[in-house]
């Protein structure tokens, strides 16, 4: 099993940044494929972000492509999100999620791929 914190989520304005962080715990963090998702009042959870267990292979939604960027340090055992250009659409409660990665190089972009999950982290973008 592997534990999840995520961190730096906040009130920032439209056009602004933040680096949401996600924190990994209890198993060797480089058999996971992760994941950002995040989820709006009254709307699905989705995938916004994946990588794989090697960090080559990414994915994004397109409604967020050219202004988020994920990336993993297998290291420090944590994958990050740096979210730019931010939008109010982008107000979301945004999660840290895990599962195992069958091939380095396998990224997952649906929400029921993965097994584990963080508390989440609150973006709220004001416009």
């Amino acid at each position: 099993q592997v534990h999840l914190v995520e961190a730096g989520g906040g009130l920032v304005q439209t056009g602004g940044s933040l680096r949401l962080s996600c924190a990994a715990s209890g198993s060797p963090f480089n058999n996971y494929a992760m994941g950002w998702l995040r989820q709006a009042p009254g709307k699905q959870r989705d995938v916004v972000a994946a990588i794989s267990r090697s960090g080559d292979s990414l994915y994004y939604a397109d409604s967020v492509k050219d202004r988020f960027t994920i990336s993993r340090d297998n290291a420090r055992n944590a994958v990050y999100l740096q979210v730019n250009s931010l939008k109010p659409e982008d107000t979301a409660t945004y999660y840290c999620a895990a599962r195992t990665g069958y091939y380095s190089y396998s990224y997952y972009n649906e929400p029921g791929d993965y097994n584990y999950w963080g508390q989440g982290t609150q973006v709220t973008v004001s416009s």
